[in-house]
Parts: structure tokens; C-alpha cells; sequence
């Protein structure tokens, strides 16, 4: 008995000393007390509400990610549509001849930009709805996926930005281009007010390169977590918290606009013109696509003594 009342009294001696040590210790010191609130922003500071309000309901409760599915799962059926009603425009591939567009260079940046977009889309899509599949080794293996197409995508981002930059600036006649929609949404084949890139690709462009940047930044800043870097802290007025917050919102958000608009160029490139893919393989295009979907670019090659006078001139009028 008086064994089991010694126990009894060193356990209950050893809860309190541990109650204690756990006061002094965890509520007090610097380290677990409050100094892990002066560390660590409150998310009632800066990008905390939003993060708390993005990550806490939009994101965990999967409003987000559905969402996101849901303008993909749309912008397809929207297509399909297009294809069903409008239907593709075929221009002759073996008429006139073929105008080389794009050389070695750009072909070879433009296949592992497209391989790099091709792997992150999906894998990004699948990482939002990693719960849905269950986590574990896919979700993992498909993380890892999408951090090595970031590197593909980075080797080819910065060349083919410089290369294709001064071709991409806005002109006057793009506001015509999107008036029209590209003469996408009629059935019949007329000139079309644009240079050697379109509007529609225009936009593509500053969203895959300037807006693929900004995805690349904040997403090294959520896969190197706990790597700090002073000089970004102190150049963006930020703490590491922060940059972390406003990483992930913006990642997410990017993203799906990203996601939308390969599906458009894609569908553009392979299903809305038929063999318009092929340029991105031998560099050529036929000389009536040139013609009309690239009106002014043909006038300029035209103008230059690059190229003769097309045979079209007699089918299509000139802009």
C-alpha cells in the first residue's frame, strides 16, 4: 500500500513539475512564447485576411480548385461546339508558295515551351485536387513532374521572349482583330486585319512569358519554403510570411488563367485551322493562310521584295 501510494504521489509531482517547466519554458521564453507571434505575421496583417479567406475557404473547402475545372471543362465544351457549328477553315496547302515563318531557333524553344506547358497544366490541375486522388505517390510523382517542366519552361521562356518581343507589341489593327474575333466565328474566309502574330496569340504570348515568369517566381517561393532571401524581403517591403501568402494567391489564380488560355491556343493551332500545327514543325505556312489570316504581315513581306505577289490577290481583296 505504501508502495502504491509513493506512485501515485510521484506521478502527480511529475505532471505538475511538467506543468511548470511547460510555463516557463513554452509561455515565457523568447523562443515558444511570444516570439513565435513576432515571427510569424498575424492573419489579421496584410495578405492574411485574403490568405485566410483564398486558402481557408475558396482553396481547403475545393471551391477553388472546382472552379478552376470548371472554366477548363467549359472553355472545351465551348470549342466543341465551335467545331460542331463553324467548323475548321482549310487553306491550301499545295497552291502558291509555302512562306517560311519561324526558323530552327524558334521551333526548337517553342517544342520545349509547349512539352513544358503540356506537363504543368495537368500536373498543376491534379496537385490542386490532390485530397480527390487520394495524395500519396501519383500526387507526389506529378509534383515532382511539374518542378522539372518548370526548369524545361525557364531554359526556353527568356530566348524565345527576346525573339519574338518586337513581333509582339500591340498595334492599331489588333483593336480590329478582336472586334471580329479573328473571323472565327464566320464560316466564310475573308483578309484578316493582322501582322505575322495575331492578337489572340498576342495575348497568349504575354500570358505564357511575363505572366510564366511570375508563376515561376512564386512557385520556387512555395517549393523552397523555408529559404530566405533578405534582399527580396527588404526590396518588396515583405516579411517571409507574406511573400509566402501572396505566392500561393497569386500561383493559384495565375494559374487557371494560364490553364484557359493553352487550351485556346491549342485548340487554335490543331482543331480552328486546319494544319496550322505544321508550321511549328517545318516553319512554313501556306501561302494563302499567310494571305488572309495574316494580312499584313504579307504586305509587308510583299512590300519588302521578300516574297512575289500572291495569286490570291484575285480571290481575296486586299486590307
Amino acid at each position: 500500500m505504501k508502495r502504491l501510494f509513493l506512485a501515485l504521489f510521484a506521478c502527480i509531482y511529475a505532471q505538475a513539475e511538467e506543468k511548470k517547466y511547460a510555463d516557463i519554458v513554452q509561455g515565457n521564453s523568447d523562443v515558444w512564447g511570444n516570439a513565435r507571434l513576432e515571427n510569424i505575421d498575424s492573419y489579421g496583417n496584410g495578405f492574411g485576411p485574403i490568405f485566410l479567406q483564398f486558402q481557408g475557404h475558396l482553396q481547403s473547402s475545393g471551391f477553388f480548385a472546382w472552379l478552376a475545372l470548371g472554366a477548363v471543362l467549359g472553355v472545351i465544351i465551348a470549342f466543341i461546339g465551335h467545331y460542331a457549328i463553324i467548323g475548321p477553315k482549310h487553306f491550301d496547302h499545295h497552291a502558291g508558295k509555302p512562306i517560311y515563318a519561324f526558323n530552327k531557333f524558334e521551333r526548337l524553344y517553342h517544342f520545349v515551351a509547349a512539352v513544358a506547358w503540356a506537363i504543368l497544366v495537368p500536373t498543376g490541375l491534379i496537385m490542386m485536387f490532390g485530397e480527390e486522388f487520394g495524395g500519396g505517390a501519383f500526387v507526389r510523382f506529378c509534383k515532382n513532374a511539374h518542378g522539372l517542366a518548370t526548369i524545361a519552361f525557364a531554359i526556353s521562356v527568356v530566348p524565345m521572349f527576346l525573339l519574338w518581343f518586337w513581333r509582339m507589341l500591340p498595334r492599331a489593327y489588333d483593336i480590329k482583330w478582336m472586334m471580329i474575333v479573328g473571323g472565327y466565328l464566320s464560316k466564310k474566309k475573308r483578309t484578316i486585319p493582322a501582322g505575322k502574330f495575331n492578337a489572340g496569340q498576342k495575348a497568349w504570348f504575354w500570358v505564357a512569358t511575363l505572366g510564366g515568369i511570375v508563376m515561376i517566381a512564386t512557385g520556387a517561393s512555395m517549393f523552397f519554403l523555408d529559404y530566405d532571401i533578405p534582399a527580396m524581403r527588404s526590396a518588396l517591403g515583405m516579411s517571409q510570411i507574406e511573400i509566402l501568402r501572396a505566392s500561393a494567391i497569386i500561383h493559384n489564380f495565375l494559374g487557371a488563367v494560364c490553364a484557359v488560355f493553352l487550351l485556346v491556343h491549342i485548340y487554335m493551332a490543331v482543331f480552328a485551322i486546319s494544319g496550322a500545327i505544321h508550321s511549328m514543325i517545318d516553319g512554313h505556312k501556306p501561302e494563302e493562310e499567310v494571305y488572309v489570316l495574316h494580312h499584313y504581315w504579307y504586305r509587308e513581306l510583299l512590300d519588302k521584295g521578300q516574297i512575289a505577289k500572291s495569286q490570291f490577290e484575285a480571290k481575296y481583296p486586299r486590307l
